[in-house]
């Protein structure tokens, strides 16, 4: 099964194949246009897309239904009651990283936590399942360390595969006792709102974010109310959220060559550049420096 491109000049597909039933793809388009690509794809596989930039638009139904992916989102398809082939139109400049993993390797992986995953429970695991949701500033670390990579090809399939099982654990982490599907707070959007608008003030005012109280007051929640959803949305507290958002800003800021150490740093909130060095290694076991060297190894 090939992708297939009106303009492969500009578009490209890359797919690693792990197994049987398991693969992984990477399709981008450097044009100035919108790129279609298509891919038959069986009712026995799930298929998880992520946006790493861009935006994108999955087909369905012969073009009479559409899902958006844009950048930092990402698309979760299962339905197996009938074939759901990849029909995507890919922005300008827009790239994708997608999981296609059969539902048979799939439970295997989950086969102790299928009450966990409540779509692989006995009630659920022949109804379709579709969900289309922001991603954790966690999770895109882990897509672009997919994407931005220097190995030798004898061992990317097994550092990709890897990747791959990290993602999917990201993906379904979340506190044991946030039930997003029965949690009463998430069922009120006005309050899901807040905490999305607590998300964006704290993100516009990284390097110097509010306390929790004044962020509480001003999206209209208590505290309590604010450590609880958050943590039920984003699946972390605020300022875990927010450190790995700072040093996944900060990663790209640095892979952009405008800015040197120092600046970055303090860019994000970081007054001595010794602290930014720190917390860069906390989060990716090397300094700025180291890393910005490997990738221009």
């Amino acid at each position: 099964m090939v992708m297939e491109g009106k303009n492969i000049a500009v578009s490209a597909v890359e797919e690693v194949q792990f197994e049987e039933g398991f693969s992984l793809l990477r399709m981008q388009n450097e044009g100035s246009v919108n790129q279609h690509l298509t891919r038959e794809i069986d009712c026995s596989y799930i298929q998880f897309h992520f946006g790493l930039r861009g935006d994108s638009k999955f087909n369905f139904n012969g073009g009479r239904y559409h899902l958006q992916v844009g950048e930092e989102q990402s698309l979760l398809l299962y339905n197996p009651q009938r074939d759901l082939p990849i029909d995507v139109e890919i922005g300008p400049k827009a790239q994708l990283l997608s999981v296609l993993i059969s539902i048979r390797k799939f439970h295997s992986l989950f086969s102790h936590e299928a009450g966990y995953i409540h779509f692989l429970s006995e009630e659920n695991r022949d109804k379709k399942y579709y969900d289309n949701v922001d991603v954790s500033p966690a999770v895109m670390v882990i897509l672009n360390q997919m994407v931005h990579h220097n190995l030798h090809d004898s061992v990317k399939r097994l550092y990709l595969k890897g990747k791959v099982y990290e993602l999917l654990g990201l993906y379904f982490n979340r506190p044991d006792n946030a039930d997003v599907d029965q949690c009463p707070f998430l069922i009120d959007e006005e309050n899901v709102a807040k905490i999305k608008r607590a998300k964006d003030i704290v993100i516009a005012n990284m390097s110097e974010p509010p306390t929790l109280d004044n962020l509480a007051n001003e999206v209209g929640l208590n505290l309590k109310k604010l450590k609880t959803g958050f943590k039920q949305i984003y699946g972390d507290s605020v300022y875990s959220f927010l450190f790995d958002y700072k040093m996944e800003y900060a990663r790209k800021m640095l892979e952009g060559g405008e800015y040197n150490v120092n600046e970055v740093g303090f860019k994000i909130g970081y007054s001595a550049a010794s602290h930014f060095i720190s917390a860069f290694k906390k989060k990716y076991g090397t300094t700025p420096k180291k890393y910005l060297m490997s990738l221009n190894a």
